[in-house]
């Protein structure tokens, strides 16, 4: 369990709907802090999992706030007022009711959909104002295993650069293999992005007495055994010949990539040892577990929201003010879509019963 802030509040505008922030009695736009509702609130429940708030206001008056596949409501005294949002932006939400753990699946699909904003995928919209590769491919990951995917179709198919330059503007090289998955769930070898792409590969490309891999820098480090990895799924997906091995050498990111190649892991690499990383970095070592099987990293000890990151280099906390200063003084950007995918696919995958229902 991970100590958050003891904050109460919620988010609703799942996928590419509006964004809104309830706390304290009032309903606010996320972006501007205009207050749209506001209620004297004498008991208040947040339901997470039922993407609801339920109110009782000091006139004895009900109020629900409730999101659902079709929009975002407001009832009033029980009568449903107005649609705050309504038909905006359709939604797949699936109860997850053949799994173990259901509510939390909700509560997880909840965080990494209401951060997409105009179909970009983004790791937290109050601090990121631009879509990662990254993040935005293991968002994408867990979109189409719910049929959301629809939701990032413009972002993807409006790609021309392979890079998303976020980090300090570097070309990071595990991009080259992200770009090319998130396009082949649109479109095909046509598309101009993965011309190019692929003749961006030859720049990192390397070679050792077992092969050719590919090898640059991600996260301001070089981590070749998950960059190649990447680049090979991403070929694989897009139907294009791959000559490439996966080196045998150290990379503490190589666990990251969990879902194929597991046989390429140098035995003694540290991924999910470092306490502060990971939490502080928690989609780190949630990958490794899933990638060795094992569950010993952390989920909030709050019901909402579940997921963070903190003290990211690129991230501006001030974002987080609009919710609580506290955030900000933590450098704490939450939800967090990375940590939020990891946990939902570790919780899909394996013996979990019902395993292929959603």
């Amino acid at each position: 369990m991970f100590d958050m802030p003891d904050v109460s509040f919620f988010l609703f505008g799942m996928g590419n709907r509006e964004k809104f922030l309830y706390k304290d009695g009032k309903l606010m736009e996320s972006f501007t802090g205009r207050v749209v509702k506001e209620w004297d609130v004498d008991e208040e429940l947040i339901i997470p999992s039922l993407y609801r708030v339920l109110l009782k206001t000091a006139d004895g008056k009900t109020v629900l706030l409730q999101e659902d596949e079709k929009g975002f409501w407001l009832h009033e005294g029980g009568k449903k007022s107005f649609p705050l949002v309504e038909d905006q932006s359709r939604l797949v939400l699936p109860t997850f009711e053949k799994k173990r753990f259901p509510r939390i699946l909700k509560v997880l699909h909840q965080e990494i959909l209401i951060n997409i904003v105009d179909g970009v995928p983004l790791p937290n919209y109050f601090v990121y104002k631009k879509g990662w590769r990254r993040d935005g491919a293991m968002m994408a990951i867990c979109l189409e295993k719910t049929r959301n995917i629809e939701l990032i179709k413009s972002w993807v198919l409006n790609f021309a650069d392979p890079y998303d330059r976020n980090n300090a503007g570097e070309e990071e090289a595990d991009n080259l293999g992200q770009t090319l998955f998130l396009l082949s769930l649109f479109a095909d070898k046509n598309h101009p992005a993965v011309a190019r792409t692929l003749e961006e590969i030859r720049r990192f490309e390397r070679k050792n007495d077992q092969g050719k891999y590919i090898q640059g820098r991600s996260d301001f480090a070089e981590k070749p055994v998950y960059q190649t990895k990447f680049l090979k799924w991403g070929l694989k997906k897009m139907g294009l010949p791959d000559d490439y091995i996966i080196p045998d050498v150290q990379d503490d990111y190589a666990t990251l990539f969990w879902w194929d190649y597991k046989e390429s892991h140098r035995p003694g690499t540290v991924d999910a040892d470092d306490h502060v990383k990971n939490d502080y970095y928690p989609y780190l070592g949630w990958a490794a577990d899933h990638f060795h099987g094992l569950k010993r990293n952390p989920v909030s000890n709050r019901d909402y929201p579940l997921t963070w990151e903190i003290n990211a280099s690129q991230a501006n906390y001030e974002g987080m003010r609009i919710i609580n200063s506290q955030y900000t003084v933590q450098r704490n950007a939450t939800p967090h879509t990375w940590h939020a995918a990891e946990i939902f696919l570790y919780l899909l995958d394996g013996d979990m019963p019902g395993n292929d229902d959603n």
